[in-house]
C-alpha cells in the first residue's frame, strides 16, 4: 500500500506528517485573537478559517458549532471519539496530494496556512484536574532502592496497583515557559532540624500525559477495555522536581510543594489513532492483575515511542542528550491507569490530565530524570564542554522530546523546552 502524500511538503524527519495531525491552539505573532490548529510539516493549519470558509459542512457533528475560533480545545473535545474521528478524516482528505479543494484554492490556503515558526503556541486545553502516575517499573526500583535499599525497592502494593497522585493543575504551563527554582524547607543530611532555601536539588522527570475527551458520570468507573475511547490527545510532559522539598515533606501523604510549582508540556496533542500503526503488546505483568486491571493478551498493549532528553546549559552552544529512553518500559498501562483511576466511582471530565510518572529503562542511558542518571548526585553527568552537573542549576534549558518511526514518516510529539531561572 502506497504511503499517503499530502500536497504541504514534509521532510520524512518532521514530527508532523499527514498520518499525525496533532491538535493545538496558536496565536499569529502579528496579531489575531487565538483559535484551534493542526500541525502539518513546517505550518499550522488554521482550523478556524476552514470552518468560516464551509470546509465542515458536510460533518453532522461540527454543524454550526463554530467550536475552532476559540482559545481551548475544551469545547471540542467535549463532543466525543465520534466527533473528533469525523474532524480527522476530514483534515486528512483536504490535505491529501490528489484533493484539489484546498490545495488549488490560492486565497484559502493563503489564509489558512501559517508558518510554525510565526505562529506563538499556547496552552492548548483548560485543564481541570490533573493526576500523576509512578507507572515504569525500573524508576520505581531505582528510586526505592536509593532511598529504602535495594531488598525494599518496590512497595508492596506496586505490582498490584497503579500508584499516582493528585497534582496541582494551575501550574502547568506550555513548552518555551521559563521556570523559576522553587523556595521550601530542606533537611540536610547531617542537621537536627530544616531549613528554609532555594531548592538544590532540581530535577526534571520525562514523562508522557493524555488528555481525557469524554469523561464519565460520578460513580460510573470506566471498563478497562473502553479506556482509550475516553482519551483525547497524548503529549510529552515534564515534572519539574525539586527533589530535596520533596524528601523532607512527602511521608506521609506524598508529594506536594516539591512538585506543585511547575508542570510542562508539549502544545500538541496526538490523536490516538495517528499511534495505532506503533501498536505492540505491553509486558508481561506478574502477579497476574485483579480482574478489573486485566486484559488478554491481544488488548493489552503499549505504543513504541522513542523518547529523548536534552540539557543545554547557559554557556554550551547546543543541547547534549542526557536520555534516550522509549514509552513500552512503563509497566501500567494508559488503560490500567484510567480504570483504576474511576474504580472507586471517581469521574473524569473533559480537559482532564493524567500523565505516566517518570519513564525509565533497565540501563543508565534510558533513566529518565537527575535522580537516577546521577544516582541522586554521586555520578556526575560529564557535559561535552568540560561541565558537570548532578542537578540542574541556573539558566540550564532542558527539552524533551519523542517520536515514532515508521517507513519513511515519522509520527511525532514535537517538544516540551523550559530554562531554569534562579529563586526569587
Amino acid at each position: 500500500m502506497a504511503l499517503k502524500k499530502s500536497f504541504v511538503p514534509v521532510e520524512p524527519e518532521s514530527h508532523f506528517p499527514i498520518q499525525n495531525l496533532p491538535y493545538g491552539v496558536f496565536r499569529p505573532r502579528r496579531g489575531g485573537r487565538p483559535r484551534i490548529g493542526v500541525a502539518i510539516g513546517r505550518y499550522v493549519l488554521d482550523l478556524a478559517v476552514l470552518d468560516e470558509a464551509g470546509c465542515f459542512s458536510h460533518v453532522p457533528t461540527l454543524t454550526e458549532k463554530e467550536i475552532f475560533a476559540q482559545p481551548t480545545l475544551n469545547a471540542f473535545m467535549a463532543l466525543g471519539r465520534a466527533a473528533w474521528r469525523e474532524l480527522r478524516a476530514a483534515i486528512s482528505q483536504l490535505l491529501d496530494a490528489e484533493e484539489p479543494t484546498l490545495r488549488d484554492n490560492v486565497l484559502l490556503r493563503a489564509a489558512s496556512f501559517h508558518l510554525q515558526s510565526e505562529v506563538e503556541l499556547l496552552l492548548p486545553v483548560q485543564i481541570g484536574d490533573y493526576t500523576d502516575f509512578y507507572a515504569s517499573k525500573a524508576h520505581a526500583t531505582n528510586v526505592g532502592t536509593l532511598f529504602r535499599g535495594k531488598e525494599n525497592a518496590l512497595m508492596p502494593n506496586w505490582l498490584h496497583l497503579p500508584v499516582g497522585y493528585h497534582g496541582r493543575a494551575s501550574s502547568i504551563v506550555v513548552s518555551g515557559t521559563d521556570v523559576r527554582r522553587p523556595k521550601g524547607q530542606i533537611k540536610l543530611p547531617d542537621a537536627a532540624d530544616p531549613i528554609f532555601s532555594p531548592s538544590r536539588q532540581l530535577d526534571f522527570e520525562l514523562e508522557v500525559g493524555w488528555l481525557i475527551g469524554a469523561g464519565n458520570p460520578l460513580g460510573e468507573p470506566i471498563p478497562i477495555d473502553a479506556a482509550e475511547d475516553h482519551i483525547f490527545g497524548v503529549f510529552l510532559v515534564n515534572d519539574w522536581s525539586a527533589r530535596d522539598i520533596q524528601a523532607w515533606e512527602y511521608q506521609p501523604l506524598g508529594p506536594f510543594l516539591g512538585k506543585s510549582f511547575a508542570t510542562s508540556i508539549s502544545p500538541w496533542l496526538v490523536p490516538i489513532e495517528a499511534l495505532e500503526p506503533f501498536r505492540i503488546p505491553a509486558p508481561k505483568q506478574t502477579p497476574e492483575p485483579l480482574p478489573y486491571l486485566s486484559q488478554n493478551d491481544t488488548r493489552s498493549t503499549t505504543f513504541d515511542i522513542q523518547l529523548e532528553a536534552l540539557l543545554q546549559t547557559s554557556t554550551s552552544e547546543q543541547p547534549h542528550r542526557i536520555t534516550s529512553t522509549n514509552y513500552t518500559h512503563l509497566y501500567w498501562t494508559i488503560a490500567q491507569q484510567i480504570a483504576h483511576h474511576t474504580v472507586g466511582g471517581c469521574n473524569l471530565q473533559s480537559g482532564d490530565l493524567l500523565a505516566s510518572g517518570t519513564i525509565s529503562g533497565e540501563d543508565k542511558p534510558s533513566r529518565g530524570c537527575l535522580l537516577e542518571l546521577t544516582w541522586r548526585g554521586t555520578e556526575p553527568i560529564q557535559m561535552p564542554n568540560g561541565e558537570e552537573r548532578v542537578w540542574l542549576a541556573d539558566g540550564d534549558r532542558l527539552t524533551l522530546t519523542g517520536y515514532c518511526q515508521g517507513d519513511g514518516y515519522r509520527v511525532g510529539f514535537g517538544e516540551v523546552t523550559g530554562r531554569v531561572l534562579p529563586a526569587f
